[in-house]
């Protein structure tokens, strides 16, 4: 396998880190000089990702427990533990994993505004006193649209953000366009958007296509688990009792605590579950909000 590669993006804002399938998007706001060194602590830290990681595969393609070595594996660990009483492995937690890391290295020791590490849709925030970012929620990944946005301050308990549906990279078990979750971290939210997303479904719905997960990627942990390959027609009312059913996991995330919020997306219908930071910039001409 080729070495990571660690580059400064044409607009030199952005730092461009990319290893095998990990590709990461770093920014970092301040003073240049710290800057610098926070782009280096992210490049120092990421070269050895995978090598980290590839060790321990093995194991965190299982849905159970197990002692890992690595710190990355130890945090996809942590974050899929209170959803232990679902099939989840640590695997579905790993791209928000190394943002959190990715993040929490970059920072130490640094004076920053704010920071972001984005891994492929996988988001870790820093924010420092009055700063903030504002997030997109996405209605769609392919081709890639959004519901609205939201604006998460210092004040708000969300420094991770993450993306799920079937038109994602990874294979989802239900229909969602896109379930956007907003989380302590990265790696809880990377987890709650799938297994939400996964929730979003109408069993045994004859405009249903799905396979084993193996038959498309060989590799996937959900092995012979059946992964949705095509959605046809459905109505309104399907609709939405697929969204709604998506939407009774969100809501008790939410109220264990383990999720902020969460904007469920199908067929251009929206639910959010919890209570999204300035929800009141999210688009209402779009008739989102059904609860």
């Amino acid at each position: 396998m080729n070495k990571a590669q660690s580059t400064l993006l044409p607009d030199g804002r952005r730092l461009h880190l990319q290893h095998g399938p990990c590709d990461l998007i770093v920014e970092a706001f301040g003073d240049q000089v710290e800057v610098q060194k926070t782009y280096e602590q992210a490049s120092e830290r990421f070269s050895i990702v995978l090598d980290e990681l590839v060790p321990e595969l093995q194991h965190l393609r299982k849905p159970a427990a197990f002692d890992f070595d690595g710190v990355i594996a130890k945090r996809m660990s942590a974050a899929i533990r209170p959803h232990e009483d679902c099939f989840v492995t640590p695997m579905v937690s790993v791209a928000g994993a190394i943002a959190d890391e990715i993040l929490a290295v970059m920072i130490a020791g640094r004076r920053l505004e704010r920071a972001y590490v984005n891994n492929g849709g996988d988001i870790a925030l820093y924010l420092y006193e009055e700063a903030s970012f504002e997030i997109g929620l996405v209605a769609t990944t392919n081709p890639p649209t959004m519901a609205g946005k939201v604006s998460v301050s210092n004040q708000d308990h969300v420094r991770g953000v993450a993306t799920s549906g079937r038109h994602g990279r990874s294979l989802s078990m239900g229909i969602a366009d896109a379930v956007t979750v907003l989380a302590d971290t990265a790696a809880s939210a990377d987890v709650a958007a799938t297994l939400i997303a996964n929730a979003i479904d109408l069993s045994g719905h004859p405009s249903i296509s799905r396979s084993p997960a193996y038959k498309i990627d060989p590799d996937s942990d959900l092995g012979d688990k059946l992964v949705t390959v095509e959605v046809g027609h459905l109505t309104h009312v399907e609709t939405l009792t697929a969204l709604k059913a998506g939407c009774s996991v969100a809501d008790t995330m939410v109220q264990n605590n383990q999720i902020v919020a969460a904007a469920l997306c199908l067929n251009g219908d929206v639910l959010i579950a919890g209570e999204m930071p300035c929800n009141d910039v999210i688009k209402e001409e779009r008739k989102l909000l059904y609860a």
